[in-house]
């Protein structure tokens, strides 16, 4: 079914024609024809589809035909800042042609330019959870007039914790009576499902089975090849093929960094994308990756959510996915919109266990085959240390990214158990270690220089002289209150004994003077004392 035949805005349809597209794919022509006529649904199908599309086209009409006048609005909910951008890039190749205007907002980037755009006005607003809760507090975006609400890839979503987040947003938008809900996911679990009946109007719901999506269309190819083997055969590809865009998948963030660092080593320019990038290298990766500045990009599942290239080469899986489903994820952003693709993946002894899962999930053996020792490129990086900036840089930056980064550090390497080690016991003022405690009290008497002591004057070294020993004044006056107190208390606790009786009771030594000898000035007691002798 073609655009054309859908009773669509002419500005719409012209902003379509400009984008390239003519025929609708399954889910495009599914969601076209249940969104426009008003119903809520929820649509489980794989990224790469040409849903964004779908439920662009449905908002972009809806808009247009009775939302504009009207003041009516759109919100758009992602799971990353990446897939907001896209989708506010696709949002703004439909509306083209129209008065309608789009933005994103998402957190890792400054408040100013989103809350401008707000201010100027924002029909179709495409955002994070976290970015859009803020501005909403913050009395910056208001979501009263949102009449229609689309949540892309719930699934991730509630992967990454913001199930919370978008209960909360919910309840501050208008009721299911008053907006249209559509709801998107790659796999309908229990908590979209639930998302779906709480907060939608009986939604139609849209299936289309994943495996039936990209996994016939791309041509696959398995190699069992050793964990050091790995480079060597991944320079092979790339030197066979000669890809005009590739991505490599890791599971893990260091090994992700490591591998797009060998392969500079080895004259392929590559960057690699992982969780804890700052927002605006990311962006910039990205730009570059689009506009074929970068031929390899190296991520991992997690940073490459929401990552949409179109006329994506080649994918290889340089680590075999743990989850069967990722394997479906990866693979398919090579084959968009119906296109085709290569897929290599790489298996090691370390793999053995995750590819039996795979296989039954895709319901087909992954073709292999044995390399020749002719793919094996000689790996210059081999034996060269590789230092990982993620984990070894801007530990003296002090912003929130350079803060994290060292906390995470210090954990990791356990900087904190060193310094307590090169004390003898478990802390500066721990009760085991007593050397430490020493080594730490503190001198508080002045210090006076001999030499400048000398050239002082009379009063000027009357005055370090007070400073010097006011200290020990302090204490021998504190310890004197104290004696002194003892005493009166013992004077008095003799006085008042008495006999069974009730009498006094008479000490055979004769009465001491009532005058205390600790009253004498010193001048006195020497005077006394010679007087004596």
């Amino acid at each position: 079914m073609k655009f054309t035949e859908f009773s669509l805005h002419e500005s719409l349809l012209q902003g379509i024609e400009d984008a390239g597209y003519v025929d609708c794919t399954p889910v495009q022509e599914q969601v076209l024809k249940s969104s426009l006529e008003g119903r809520d649904l929820y649509v489980q199908s794989q990224t790469g589809t040409g849903k964004t599309a779908a439920y662009l086209t449905s908002v972009i009409q809806e808009l247009l035909m009775r939302g504009e006048a009207a003041g009516k609005k759109a919100l758009i909910m992602v799971p990353t800042r990446e897939l907001a951008v896209q989708v506010q890039e696709e949002a703004q190749k439909l509306a083209k042609f129209t008065s309608l205007k789009c933005a994103s907002f998402y957190g890792g980037v400054g408040y100013d330019k989103q809350v401008a755009s707000l201010k100027k006005g924002v029909d179709i607003m495409i955002g994070t959870p976290g970015r859009v809760i803020d501005l909403n507090h913050g009395n910056q975006m208001d979501l009263s007039s949102v009449a229609f609400l689309v949540i892309d890839e719930a699934d991730r979503m509630f992967d990454m914790g913001f199930y919370p987040d978008l209960r909360t947003l919910i309840k501050v938008l208008p009721s299911s009576e008053q907006r249209q809900t559509m709801l998107f996911s790659a796999t309908l679990n229990s908590y979209v499902k639930n998302l779906a009946w709480e907060y939608t109007r009986n939604p139609a719901e849209i299936t289309i089975a994943a495996e039936n999506i990209t996994v016939d269309e791309i041509a696959q190819e398995l190699f069992h090849v050793s964990s050091d083997d790995k480079m060597k055969l991944l320079l092979g590809i790339i030197s066979r093929e000669k890809p005009e865009s590739l991505i490599v998948f890791c599971n893990t963030k260091k090994s992700c960094e490591i591998v797009a660092k060998r392969l500079r080593m080895n004259g392929f320019e590559s960057e690699f994308i992982i969780g804890d990038l700052p927002q605006k290298k990311r962006l910039a990766i990205m730009d570059k990756f689009k506009a074929g500045a970068i031929k390899c990009l190296v991520a991992t599942d997690v940073a490459a959510r929401g990552i949409d290239v179109n006329d994506l080469a080649m994918v290889i899986n340089y680590d075999l996915p743990n989850e069967a489903e990722n394997y479906v994820h990866r693979i398919g952003r090579t084959a968009r919109a119906g296109k085709s693709g290569k897929a290599f993946t790489f298996c090691s002894e370390q793999d053995v266990y995750s590819l039996p899962p795979i296989e039954r999930y895709i319901e087909k053996p992954i073709p292999s085959c044995v390399a020749d020792e002719s793919m094996f490129v000689q790996d210059k990086s081999a034996g060269v240390y590789i230092k990982l900036d993620s984990y070894h840089e801007d530990y003296n930056d002090k912003s929130e990214f350079g803060r994290r980064r060292a906390a995470e550090y210090n954990r990791k390497n356990g900087s904190s158990d060193r310094r307590r080690s090169s004390k003898k016991g478990r802390g500066r003022y721990s009760s085991r270690n007593e050397e430490a405690k020493k080594e730490y009290k503190r001198d508080r008497r002045v210090y006076i220089d001999e030499d400048k002591l000398a050239t002082m004057s009379t009063e000027e070294r009357m005055k370090v002289y007070k400073e010097k020993y006011a200290s020990l004044a302090s204490s021998s006056s504190n310890k004197h209150k104290y004696s002194s107190k003892k005493q009166s208390i013992a004077k008095k606790n003799s006085s008042m004994q008495k006999n069974a009786s009730g009498k006094k009771s008479y000490s055979s030594k004769p009465a001491e003077s009532k005058k205390s000898p600790q009253k004498k000035s010193v001048l006195a007691r020497i005077k006394s004392f010679f007087g004596k002798k």
